[in-house]
């Protein structure tokens, strides 16, 4: 009994199938499926060959249907079109027999019925015999049959042969004027059926000109010539319409290709105008006034498809209108269209506008400059001679300079020589206010009388300010070098190009031409001067009142000084100098020269502007200065003739410093002049005798260069005692003659001030108070 159980809970071995049975028979199962799958893509793969030769036939049967249907649809229309000139042919004929009924009744009503059908048939019988409705008749079955050309020689025959159709305005009698209407009505059919040729879409050309020229020969030329028109128009906006979805795709050759489109219908019609209508003045003057309406609708295609006008794309696109348009033009005028002036009129508005955006987006720019653009690729050829100032000025300052050039260059690049030509002035007026706005921007950086501890506000909103000396200085010098040496780099390249483009035309056209450039460039550069010469003169003036007044706001240049000296002559001193102030200028200029020395290595030229110009400052402010002015004219306080002494020696001490310094200056000789003018008058009146306490101005000049040697020889002494004989002395004295190639910037001085510092202008400005 266990054993049974356990025989029944564990099969016997023998009942396993092997494995190697187990992999044959399900190895020849997968081969047998495989094979079967292979049959039915085999198969399929017949059908799906069998299916598209099926389609192939298919689709030759339906396009030779389609093909069939075509033809039976212009055959339909054919048949259509005689049918309706049949009966438009009854119809005639019944409305002429009913109106003879009518005339006959009219007549004779009170004829028996027999008789009204004899004259019945009479008429009929006699209209069948008259030539005119024969002729008629025959006209409306070619116009029936639209035989255009037939029906033209018949109709042009008849009316040469006929008496009665001469002068077709006049009537002479009822008979007359029904047959000279009916004519008239066929002419105008026949001219109908001309128009719908001309005006057909798949009208082939030499149709359409055979069309035109029966509308001619039957006396329709104007309209003919309309009709002309009116086709090169339409076909001209179908070509647009084609052509505008790709303005976006294309906006290179966009405007080149409008160009042509509109320019090359204008040119193709008037050639088919000429050529179909002849020379005749009255066609040709519609010709031109066609031409012009065009030109009138390209300019609005132009405007409505630009890009947006502040956008340098829109300024590409504008300037290549102007190149292309204008040599279209230039190729019509042979033909008698002189459409360039037209153009230009119409165009101006336009480009106006995008250059006036365009230099507003510019001055957007450069005005809402605050970090430098690091990622901005700038060319090297800005870079170099900008980037000499980077070591004396804050990166912002030098970043706002190459960003200014580059923006200039960007909006130049896109103008092409025509667009120069016509709107260089404009562009050259743009770039000077850019400059100008930019020159303010640099004025806002340098120190100034609004600059206070109070006013943050206003101080964050300046990108960059220039504090020190050489600070100033490099701002001065990238303005200078915009100024004279990138702006007009940069409008000389495109300038060249507009005067080799007038290089092709005559003599006098290509001499005009120079001198309209010259004249512009000339104004434009003054206009740029004086921009440079606000931003020059607003530095000059704050250095100088910077060197005036001291930090309390006293003035150390004051009258005071004229009246405290020590003495009654200065002729009669050993050593006679020019007064503490004065001195102290001598060292302020002469340091100034060393650090713009430095600075602005190479721009000589700049270093002796700012030099006169701030000595210029220095006495226009003297001579402007009336409190200065009023302590001599006060009758209270007492004065001697040192006073006037050492004032004309200050004035002479200054003449001969500029003209020592290498920039002699004749305004500053001419203020000079005015100053010991009226400081002889002023104390004349006051009682002092210039002829006996003045010497001869000789003494004066030749004191004031004996000044100049001792203040250089005392400055080379210092700076030998505090430098250890490491500055080189110049040797230099000056002489008798004016021509001397010294400068101040040549000297090579670490201590900048001489034999008077600002210590010592201090305590002589304490010296000239009042209450000390």
């Amino acid at each position: 009994m266990d054993s049974s159980e356990e025989e029944d809970d564990f099969p016997s071995i023998e009942t396993i199938t092997p494995q190697s049975k187990i992999d044959s028979t399900y190895q020849s199962h997968t081969e047998k499926g495989i094979r079967k799958l292979c049959c039915e893509l085999l198969d399929l793969k017949d059908a799906v060959e069998n299916l598209c030769g099926n389609m192939q036939t298919k689709y030759l049967a339906f396009m030779r249907m389609s093909d069939e249907v075509v033809e039976m649809e212009h055959e339909l229309v054919e048949l259509q079109k005689h049918i309706s000139g049949q009966g438009i042919l009854v119809q005639d004929l019944m409305t002429g027999v009913c109106r003879e009924i009518e005339d006959w009744n009219a007549i004779d009503g009170n004829n028996v019925a027999s008789q009204q059908d004899d004259e019945l048939e009479d008429v009929l019988w006699s209209e069948a015999d008259n030539p005119q409705v024969l002729f008629l008749d025959n006209v409306d079955i070619l116009l029936a049959e639209h035989k255009v050309d037939e029906a033209l020689e018949a109709l042009m025959a008849e009316e040469k042969s006929s008496p009665e159709l001469k002068g077709l305005t006049d009537t002479s009698s009822s008979e007359e004027s029904t047959y000279k209407s009916a004519f008239l009505k066929r002419k105008s059919t026949l001219v109908e059926q001309l128009t719908e040729i001309v005006q057909h879409p798949s009208a082939k050309t030499v149709e359409m000109k055979k069309a035109l020229a029966s509308l001619i020969k039957l006396g329709k030329g104007p309209f003919a010539h309309q009709i002309l028109l009116e086709l090169y128009r339409s076909r001209l906006r179908k070509n647009i319409e084609v052509f505008l979805p790709s303005c976006s795709l294309c906006p290179k050759t966009f405007p080149g290709t409008l160009c042509k489109l509109v320019f090359s219908s204008i040119s193709t019609a008037t050639k088919e105008s000429i050529l179909i209508f002849g020379d005749d003045p009255v066609y040709t003057s519609r010709v031109v006034q066609w031409a012009e309406w065009e030109i009138e609708s390209f300019v609005r295609l132009v405007k409505d498809n630009a890009p947006s006008p502040d956008t340098v794309s829109a300024l590409d696109a504008a300037s290549n209108y102007i190149l292309a348009s204008l040599a279209f033009c230039s190729m019509l005028e042979p033909q008698g269209l002189k459409l360039s002036k037209l153009l230009l009129v119409l165009l101006r508005p336009y480009i106006e506008e995008v250059l006036e955006l365009n230099f507003r987006r510019a001055r957007r720019l450069i005005l809402d400059v605050t970090q430098p653009d690091e990622s901005s690729e700038l060319s090297t050829h800005l870079v170099s001679p900008l980037s000499a100032f980077v070591a004396s000025s804050d990166i912002v300052l030098v970043d706002s300079g190459i960003r200014f050039m580059d923006i200039i260059e960007d909006i130049l690049v896109q103008l092409t020589p025509p667009a120069v030509m016509h709107f260089g002035g404009s562009v050259l007026m743009r770039i000077a206010q850019l400059f100008d706005k930019y020159m303010g921007v640099l004025i806002k950086s340098l120190p100034g009388p609004s600059d206070d501890d109070n006013l943050t506000e206003l101080k964050e909103v300046i990108p960059f300010r220039a504090e020190t000396d050489a600070e100033q200085l490099a701002l001065l010098g990238m303005a200078f070098t915009i100024l004279d040496e990138l702006l007009p780099h940069a409008v000389k390249m495109v300038w060249s190009l507009k005067k080799e483009g007038k290089e092709s035309n005559d003599d006098i056209a290509a001499s005009a031409a120079t001198s309209s450039i010259s004249g512009e460039l000339k104004d434009w550069k003054r206009q740029l001067q004086h921009s440079f010469d606000k931003l020059k003169d607003h530095f000059c003036r704050q250095y100088v009142l910077s060197f005036i007044y001291s930090r309390e706001g006293k003035t150390r240049l004051n009258a005071q000084i004229y009246f405290d000296g020590d003495g009654e002559d200065l002729i009669r001193s050993s050593e006679p100098l020019p007064s503490l102030p004065f001195q102290a200028l001598f060292a302020k200029l002469q340091q100034f020269a060393t650090v713009a020395g430095d600075v602005l290595l190479g721009k000589e030229k700049l270093q002796k502007l700012l030099l006169a110009r701030l000595t210029e400052t220095v006495v226009m402010w003297l001579s402007d200065e009336q409190e200065f002015w009023g302590v001599f004219e006060d009758s209270a306080i007492p004065i001697k003739a040192l006073g006037l002494q050492q004032l004309l020696l200050d004035m002479h001490f200054t003449v001969e410093l500029a003209r020592f310094a290498g920039y002699p200056s004749r305004q500053v000789h001419q203020i000079a002049s005015a100053i010991i003018a009226r400081a002889i008058r002023t104390f004349s009146a006051r009682g002092i005798d210039p002829q006996s306490a003045l010497p001869e101005d000789e003494w004066f000049v030749e004191t004031a260069k004996s000044a100049i040697n001792k203040l250089l020889a005392g400055s080379e002494s210092e700076v030998d005692d505090d430098d250890d004989g490491h500055i080189i002395s110049h040797g230099n004295s000056i002489s008798d003659s004016d021509d001397t190639a010294s400068s101040l910037s040549s000297v090579e001085s670490t201590e900048s001030f001489v034999s008077a510092s600002m210590g010592e202008i201090e305590s002589a400005g304490d010296l000239t108070d009042p209450e000390a």
